[in-house]
């Protein structure tokens, strides 16, 4: 009987393994995409480059809400100090808008006293990587390799990485200001949405399909 059992418990012990291995990659994974949300959210990497893209955000009739106001707001602080001659605006509008993000990212910026001919919007995109390939195939049109990105602290992670898999040399400089950055439980909940939104891409990248995630 000892015999017939060993094959079984043999089974049930590697069954047993595989299952740890598979848990413990269920938290590894996630807790060092995490990590690196949070990593990347403390950087500020302010050399120069060929032009600064502001990530969009949503607006209303052509009116940027708080949360795209500072990001904004900070790209023009970076023009100001001289990190790019251009400011790239990026962002298409849902069903229905008159309005484009890119579009409302632009008139907000001429009213912070950023030349118009330093502004580029590219209305095109309703998520991040649709935008970011816009935008490489603009810059890279224009002769260009090198950009800063502008959005939120933890959303910078996955728009840095989404900027070089589509050929550009990206680095990071978020908003310190406004609604994504007000609380503690703000940052906390933008790491966890973060995390699933990089697992999320980088499924669809190795299965070779389209990313659909919202933001």
């Amino acid at each position: 009987m000892s015999r017939s059992r060993s094959p079984f418990r043999a089974a049930t012990r590697g069954l047993g393994w595989l299952l740890v291995i598979a848990l413990l990659a269920c938290l590894i994974v996630p807790g060092f995409i995490a990590f690196r949300v949070w990593h990347v959210a403390r950087v500020d990497d302010r050399t120069t480059a060929d032009a600064i893209v502001v990530l969009g955000a949503a607006q209303y009739h052509g009116v940027p809400t708080p949360v795209f106001k500072a990001r904004l707001e900070h790209a023009a602080t970076l023009y100001e100090q001289g990190v790019a001659p251009q400011v790239i605006t990026v962002g298409g509008n849902q069903p229905g808008d008159t309005y484009t993000e890119a579009g409302s990212g632009r008139a907000y910026l001429t009213e912070l006293g950023v030349s118009p001919l330093a502004i580029l919007a590219v209305e095109t995109g309703t998520n991040t990587v649709g935008s970011l390939e816009a935008v490489a195939q603009t810059v890279k049109d224009q002769g260009g390799s090198s950009v800063v990105l502008v959005s939120d602290p933890t959303h910078s992670y996955r728009a840095r990485m989404m900027a070089r898999d589509a050929g550009l040399d990206a680095w990071t400089s978020p908003t310190r200001h406004g609604p994504a950055v007000w609380t503690r439980e703000n940052q906390i909940m933008s790491i966890i949405r973060e995390t699933g939104a990089v697992l999320w891409y980088q499924y669809h990248r190795l299965a070779g399909t389209d990313v659909d995630f919202p933001g």
